[in-house]
């Protein structure tokens, strides 16, 4: 019986030290290892032998734009659509990291790298990776899998995602979720609980932007009677109360600096002290978390610190926008009119076909939330329940700013659409911070951040 071939890596850098370097350590972790110096020598080792993940550099001359790294990882996605790269970079250059991560790599880490991270960030790609441009299984043949009935839709970006919760889910693995606001970053981390070992057990659910810093120890390790004035009695803090289960943390891009150390350490060890407590208690927790903002952005900026990012990301799921998925957008519509009509007692609604081609048509900048938003007005403003594109223009002139029958945001940024939103606020309710955050679904602490990003201070008052 011929013995299983070893996984083949290729390594790609100008840097003879870097290659040996790399070599080794694959080498010590039973993998084979090639080199080669330039994006031609790449190409030609490609050819010549089955490889199973590339490592590349992003530069290989004295120019350090990044391009040469970029056309080579548009090369190799065009030879070998399915054959994930990692690439390799400087803290300088984390901004073109992410560029080629958009483009097709799998992921990225920095020189000098960790040897523990990269070698079960190379295990967990491979392990992530398929064979081929496209999803190998059908919607039905996932579903036969895993439970994945909360998420509608049937394109293959989507299908690549649950592909990879199925590989993931039954791990203790991390996960970090990607994706704009409004594409369903909550129903991922539920997909990967409900598929997991832990399910049986709690998934907490904790947003980062919602707790203030001075809380935030209180709020995440509990505390015992006595610890400060109102602690009148021990209190269970969110990773005690996920013992055994899932820990969820939505916008862990708005975590404070100064909190982040604090949590790196329950990553580290699965240890934590609740606050006024003399000793430290142990929790068994699988660690999920979201965000809307680019981490390796906020990390190069300084934001985010770099240890902590790393203990987040072993597997990264980018949820693909909404405008992306343009073909899912009619089941989502049926799905969620279905809903809607249901929890208000409507009996069954019809989506015309005039209706659905022009919900498909849509920019969606708000993603899946905001087409929610879109049917239930109608529904709630038409009165009946058979819906045409008539009902559907009609209940968008209703909102302000809406003009020529669309959403009113064509051609806007997210990040535009957001302060646009914002200076409404601003300008609605006089600049009042609460009622602000309350109109606008945020807590206090997420608003001010969001108007110190926008340059938008200025006018807010407290009361």
């Amino acid at each position: 019986m011929e013995p299983t071939r070893k996984r083949r890596i290729l390594i790609v850098d100008d840097d003879g030290a870097v290659q040996v370097s790399l070599a080794l350590l694959l080498k010590q972790s039973g993998f084979d290892a090639v080199c080669a110096d330039g994006p031609q020598q790449a190409l030609d080792r490609l050819q010549a032998a089955p490889v199973d993940l590339v490592l590349q550099d992003m530069n290989f001359s004295l120019q350090t734009s990044g391009e040469e790294g970029l056309d080579l990882l548009a090369r190799i996605k065009g030879l070998q659509p399915g054959l994930p790269v990692l690439l390799m970079t400087a803290w300088g250059s984390i901004a073109l990291a992410v560029r080629g991560v958009k483009a097709g790599a799998a992921n990225f880490f920095t020189k000098p790298w960790d040897n523990g991270q990269l070698v079960a960030l190379v295990e967990a790609t491979l392990d992530a990776a398929a064979p081929g441009s496209t999803p190998r299984l059908t919607r039905r043949a996932l579903d036969a899998q895993c439970d994945f009935s909360a998420i509608v839709g049937e394109h293959p970006k989507l299908l690549k995602v649950l592909e990879t919760i199925a590989q993931v889910a039954r791990t203790r693995a991390p996960v970090l979720i990607l994706g704009e606001s409004g594409t369903g970053k909550e129903l991922i981390a539920d997909a990967i609980h409900r598929n997991s070992p832990r399910a049986a057990q709690a998934i907490v659910k904790i947003n980062m932007g919602a707790i203030a810093s001075s809380l935030f120890e209180s709020e995440m390790f509990g505390h015992v009677r006595g610890a400060f004035t109102d602690a009148r009695s021990d209190r269970k803090g969110h990773v005690a109360a996920a013992d055994g289960g899932t820990l969820f943390l939505d916008e862990i891009g708005e975590l404070q600096r100064g909190d982040q150390v604090k949590l790196l350490r329950v990553l580290q060890d699965q240890r934590y002290q609740p606050v006024g407590a003399s000793m430290t208690a142990q929790a068994d927790v699988r660690v999920v978390s979201a965000t809307n903002r680019e981490l390796a952005e906020l990390v190069a900026s300084g934001e985010f610190r770099e240890d902590l990012f790393y203990r987040l990301n072993l597997i990264t799921i980018r949820l693909p926008p909404l405008r992306e998925r343009r073909s899912d957008i009619p089941l989502l519509a049926r799905h969620i009119a279905d809903s809607v009509a249901q929890g208000y007692g409507l009996g069954e609604v019809v989506l015309a076909p005039d209706a659905l081609d022009w919900l498909a048509n849509q920019p969606w900048p708000g993603n899946i939330r905001q087409l929610k938003q879109t049917l239930e007005r109608a529904l709630l403003l038409a009165g009946k329940q058979h819906l045409g594109q008539a009902d559907f223009l009609a209940a968008s002139a209703v909102d302000e700013g809406a003009t020529n029958g669309r959403l009113g945001v064509d051609g806007m940024t997210l990040e535009q659409v957001e302060r646009h939103m914002i200076e409404q606020a601003l300008q609605q309710h006089a600049g009042n911070i609460s009622r602000m955050a309350k109109a606008l679904g945020l807590s206090r602490t997420a608003l001010y951040r969001r108007l110190e990003r926008h340059g938008l201070g200025a006018g807010v008052r407290e009361e």
